[in-house]
């Protein structure tokens, strides 16, 4: 008997399953949903209504062997690395895809139950979830042409055979959008004769067929599957492309939401402290569709903010990241952002549609060669390409130049970082910005993919070093990094529910204000190389001329209106009463 079954939640099931698949198919799949509840609600009773997030909510991105040492199991290594640094800083790992896998680093699934044997085991993923909270990968897209479930549709064998999606190759499919500038369909030889698979992103990830109902509860168990294993997030991977429907684009459609919608109703019932993020590289209007009515995703990444912000400070210019923040609208209950500027992937342009003019992004993109970056590509539907995703790591991308790092450069990334840790939503920091991280050139000539410049692994040893070495990047960043992230989560008023301002003092300057309960800081970064200084008024502070304010990060005090606060380069102070 599953107690406390919530018969709201199985009616709007209902209505999900009436919409997906119709309704001869409801009843059936309904019992479905309850036995598959059943199934994993006894292990889930221990969840309870704890809040999703808190001030010291903050995401570690890194890949489970992004830290090495010979002889031992990587995901053993990263926990001794988190848990001789992170503490009181970092309160989620975020392990991208750790099953074992084909191609494209861990995102070509082969088996989604399993651990890759050659990062660990199971065992090693709970012993890093008893010291942090974990976010894990639902790669619901695609699986890996290695797969069992591919080789058994291959071989016509139920249900596997109708786990894909075939489609003609004289099919007009020029309305479909694109990510990537390869094929859309693969051609295959199975038992039932020569076919071709959809293949949105590569030709050995191929694209599942959730229009299947076995398919939905496949994932649906997987889903519950991950949270009964400790998982806390769940990032549901290049989520938009789900659902196909021939002559149309086949991103955002109306199935895809419902399948979301689907999952958090699920999650709600058995396991509400269990958060699902949406991961959409999309225009902003698009990404933040994913909330739905505050009944889909409870949190999306915050894809133009890394751009943008790469924008402000290059050009010394923050009206175009000012303008859209202060565009953002109020978000539904128990909803936030996923702030982050970089991650395993390049940082992803499209966001920037609607935002800035499209000489800008050429010369942003343009830049980023300059400072060793790759620039991806997008297949257009009229047969153009345009910039997708620019590949280097977001350290090198604010840069001076490719060989020396200045203190400017560091000032500048660290201004960067600060900025995302300070605006409303939960922080997330990758591995490699933490570490202040150079361009892997040989990576990239090693397995001529772009995207491994931004996917070095580090040696233990060597990384030891670097952070021990006195003045290096890496000691310089990842000390200050630390000490922002904790300073962070010792104040309420940076809770993801805490409202925010934005206040516009001009284009040299990106300022936000974040209020909770009683209490109010204004964070303000000077986005210019130069020497500035600012005044406290009313824009900032309502003071008395006898009030005094403080910044938070310094230590510095300021004496009531009128006083002039003096800004390094890149330097950001946050303003508090």
């Amino acid at each position: 008997m599953i107690k406390n079954l919530d018969i709201h939640a199985l009616e709007r099931m209902r209505h999900r399953i009436n919409r997906l698949y119709g309704p001869s198919q409801v009843a059936h799949l309904l019992e479905r949903m309850v036995a598959l509840i059943g199934r994993y609600g006894v292990g889930l009773e221990g969840y309870s209504t704890e809040p999703l997030w808190d001030e010291t909510s903050s995401v570690l991105i890194t890949y489970g062997d992004i830290v090495q040492n010979d002889g031992e199991a990587p995901l053993s290594v990263l926990k001794r690395f988190a848990d001789r640094h992170l503490g009181g800083a970092i309160d989620t790992i975020h392990i991208l895809p750790f099953c074992p896998y084909s191609s494209d680093d861990g995102f070509s699934v082969i088996d989604y139950r399993a651990v890759d044997p050659a990062l660990g085991s199971w065992k090693n993923v709970t012993e890093l979830g008893n010291s942090f909270r974990l976010m894990y990968d639902l790669v619901l897209n695609h699986c890996s042409r290695k797969s069992r479930w591919f080789a058994d549709y291959v071989a016509h064998v139920a249900p596997y055979r109708d786990y894909f999606i075939e489609a003609d190759p004289e099919t007009d499919l020029s309305a479909v959008t694109r990510p990537r500038a390869l094929p859309l369909l693969t051609p295959v030889h199975t038992q039932h004769g020569d076919v071709h698979v959809w293949t949105t992103f590569s030709d050995d990830q191929i694209d599942l067929n959730f229009a299947n109902p076995d398919v939905l509860f496949e994932f649906l168990d997987i889903l519950l599957f991950y949270v009964a294993k400790g998982a806390t997030i769940i990032r549901l991977d290049a989520i938009a492309y789900l659902w196909k429907q021939i002559g149309t684009s086949c991103i955002h459609l109306e199935q895809t939401h419902e399948v979301v919608k689907l999952m958090r109703d699920l999650l709600d019932m058995v396991a509400p402290n269990v958060v699902l993020l949406t991961e959409t590289n999309v225009p902003h209007e698009e990404n933040i569709a994913y909330f739905g009515d505050g009944d889909e995703a409870h949190m999306v990444y915050q894809f133009s903010l890394p751009p943008l912000l790469l924008h402000g400070l290059i050009n010394g210019d923050a009206s175009y990241l000012t303008n859209w923040a202060a565009s953002l609208n109020e978000l539904p209950p128990k909803c936030t952002y996923f702030n982050f500027t970089a991650s395993h992937d390049g940082i992803g342009v499209r966001p920037l549609q609607g935002i800035i003019p499209n000489d800008e992004l050429m010369k942003l993109a343009e830049r980023m060669r300059e400072l060793g970056g790759h620039v991806s590509t997008k297949a257009n539907s009229d047969g153009s390409e345009s910039p997708y995703e620019l590949n280097i790591t977001y350290f090198d991308a604010l840069g001076d130049s490719r060989e020396e790092v200045t203190d400017l450069h560091i000032a500048r990334f660290l201004c960067s970082q600060t900025v995302a840790m300070e605006l409303r939503g939960v922080p997330a920091v990758y591995f490699h910005s933490l570490t202040a991280t150079r361009n892997n050139y040989a990576g990239v000539e090693e397995t001529g993919r772009a995207r491994t410049i931004n996917r070095l692994k580090w040696k233990e040893a060597d990384l030891n070093a670097k952070i021990a070495e006195p003045g290096s990047a890496t000691e310089r960043v990842m000390k200050e990094y630390l000490r922002r992230l904790k300073l962070r989560s010792q104040h309420e008023v940076f809770h993801p529910d805490a409202p925010q301002q934005i206040i516009n003092l001009g284009p040299e300057w990106f300022a936000v204000e974040r209020e909770w309960e009683n209490d109010r800081v204004v964070c303000i970064s000077n986005f210019t190389d130069k020497y500035q200084e600012l005044k406290v008024d009313d824009r900032l502070y309502r003071l008395n001329r006898t009030d005094t304010c403080s910044d938070m990060l310094t230590g510095q005090r300021y004496m009531g209106q009128g006083k002039l606060i003096p800004f390094a380069p890149y330097q950001t102070v946050w303003l508090q009463l």
